[in-house]
């Protein structure tokens, strides 16, 4: 069983604040399965319009968050080291379902499980729960690719 702190999730991923949604992997089994955690803090920038009299985590990035949580299953899964050059997209998003909002305080844990992995397209079906309780859910597909290098 693999874990990852903050400083080797920020070696796997290419995203920085604001757009790192991933705080801890607290499992991960290669080709199969990962369960993630992000804090949701009042501090998130996204909390100042959405909504300030009752701050609610957006459901995009509750499906970001899953996703990014994937990426990093896939990257382990594959034996890549991302680099500059790899990235990993959305392909499609089905089924999307969100149950319960989120706000400042809560712990989303991120699960991811591989359904189907074919010619560098992966099936995911993944799951956030907030104490137990699934808020949000969804089949997410995504592909890894190589990209050209940002110019400096």
């Amino acid at each position: 069983m693999i874990t990852m702190d903050i400083q080797q999730i920020l070696r796997k991923l290419p995203h920085r604040y604001p757009f790192l949604l991933v705080d801890r992997v607290l499992e991960l089994e290669k080709g199969a399965r990962i369960k993630a955690l992000k804090n949701v803090t009042f501090n998130e920038p996204f909390f100042n319009g959405h909504f300030p009299a009752r701050p609610v985590m957006p459901g995009v990035l509750m499906l970001e968050a899953l996703a990014q949580a994937a990426a990093i299953l896939s990257f382990e899964s594959a034996g890549v080291e991302p680099g500059d050059d790899t990235v990993v997209y959305f392909a499609g998003i089905d089924n999307a379902r969100f149950k319960r909002p989120v706000g400042p305080g809560d712990q989303l844990i991120l699960e991811a499980r591989i359904e189907r992995q074919k010619a560098g397209i992966y099936r995911y079906k993944t799951q956030a729960l907030v104490d137990d309780f699934v808020v949000a859910e969804a089949d997410l597909m995504c592909t890894m690719r190589k990209v050209a290098p940002a110019a400096a």
